[in-house]
């Protein structure tokens, strides 16, 4: 089938009038076209390496539980509908969660199993991202066991005790409590109770080392996150971690490009040119060349307008915005099969309309989502092809 009169975003540049082959769910062709352009932009599927969504949409208020195929369907819908044709979903396991409950050992793992059992049902590519507390010395043995049933894709090092990482403002995590509902000495005392109950430092350098030889020797890659000194930056640079996720400081981020790590932020952040947490702007950071990837992190939507906003300042224009959703983290993750649009790649695209509104996204040469106006699909088309 051809996708023909569109704008095609390869890697490189621009096609404002061309057209595409796909065949048995590979790009076969890519040309570019005479007549009426139709205003439609192709883009390659987004990539999304951090995605929190899965668990708001397993716990959408405060203990209400929703059915997990339930959530799994309608997290799927929207990855779909913003373009998204491949999403790691972020579980994390924490060591202050009760069982069962959210970032729970059980809860966590049930959510890691329904994915993969349930993948031939749903439109997009979902993997796995297991978020790690590095605390949490108790979740290596089921790390462990999951990384030999092949059933997590990526792990991330994570560490959200207040007064380090995304949390080293204290006070403003304080103020971020009392906007939840709890009073000043309430969630100040939440506050001080968690800093108290830190674990020991050489405990947490010795579960980093574990982590990172099970992930080496599963051939599981890593990721840091929240690195906020330069220390920490060089630490995991040290362990073998790839991407350094959300850094919270320029400093660290410096180090971990230094170290040759791909720097991922969310999109939401670029979106909104702040982060929520007060912490490193997105937009600065890929102002400094400093940024190589963006993540959905909570919000799948985010991912286009954030792309948008970062062109114009991205010395590769557009292209090379689209490229912190696409291919960078296809390289980052070894997905050396997608990421681009180009000939012998999978037909994972994101076709757009003028006012920026996904209107048919397709997973290996599927349609997976249409709002109903989406390109002609032509039979032939007959036009030199470019190289």
């Amino acid at each position: 089938m051809w996708l023909s009169n569109v704008k095609l975003v390869l890697a490189d540049r621009i096609i404002e009038n061309g057209g595409l082959r796909v065949e048995s769910g590979v790009i076969a062709d890519i040309v570019e076209t005479d007549g009426p352009a139709s205003g439609l932009t192709v883009f390659p599927g987004f990539i999304d390496m951090h995605g929190d969504m899965i668990e708001l949409e397993l716990e959408p208020r405060p203990k209400v539980d929703f059915p997990m195929d339930v959530a799994v369907n309608h997290l799927d819908a929207r990855l779909a509908a913003a373009g998204v044709t491949t999403a790691y979903a972020g579980v994390s396991f924490s060591r202050s969660a009760k069982d069962g409950a959210r970032r729970s050992f059980a809860h966590t793992s049930a959510i890691i199993h329904a994915l993969k059992e349930n993948q031939k049902g749903l439109r997009v590519d979902h993997r796995i991202h297991a978020r790690f507390d590095i605390t949490y010395t108790d979740a290596i043995n089921a790390l462990e066991g999951l990384l030999a049933a092949g059933a997590v894709d990526l792990v991330s090092l994570m560490d959200h005790t207040p007064g380090q990482g995304q949390y080293r403002d204290v006070e403003k995590l304080i103020a971020n409590r009392m906007g939840g509902g709890l009073s000043e000495a309430e969630a100040r005392a939440y506050v001080e109770k968690r800093i108290g109950d830190r674990v020991a430092a050489d405990v947490i350098l010795d579960n980093i080392q574990t982590v990172a030889s099970l992930c080496k020797s599963y051939g599981v890659a890593m990721a840091s996150h929240d690195d906020d000194t330069i220390e920490k930056a060089e630490l995991m640079a040290d362990i073998g971690t790839v991407i350094s996720e959300f850094p919270v400081t320029l400093e660290a981020a410096q180090t971990a490009v230094r170290r040759h790590l791909m720097v991922a932020m969310g999109a939401p952040n670029a979106m909104r040119g702040q982060s929520y947490s007060g912490n490193l702007s997105a937009r600065e950071a890929h102002k400094a060349g400093l940024l190589h990837i963006i993540a959905a992190d909570y919000h799948p939507a985010a991912i286009l307008p954030a792309i948008r906003a970062l062109a114009p300042q991205d010395p590769g224009g557009l292209a090379g915005a689209v490229r912190l959703a696409t291919s960078n983290p296809a390289r980052a993750l070894g997905l050396n099969d997608r990421g681009e649009i180009a000939v012998g790649q999978r037909a994972d695209l994101a076709i757009v309309d003028p006012s920026d509104r996904v209107v048919q996204t397709y997973c290996n040469g599927e349609v997976i989502f249409s709002n109903g106006a989406g390109p002609t699909v032509t039979a032939a088309l007959k036009t030199p092809a470019i190289a």
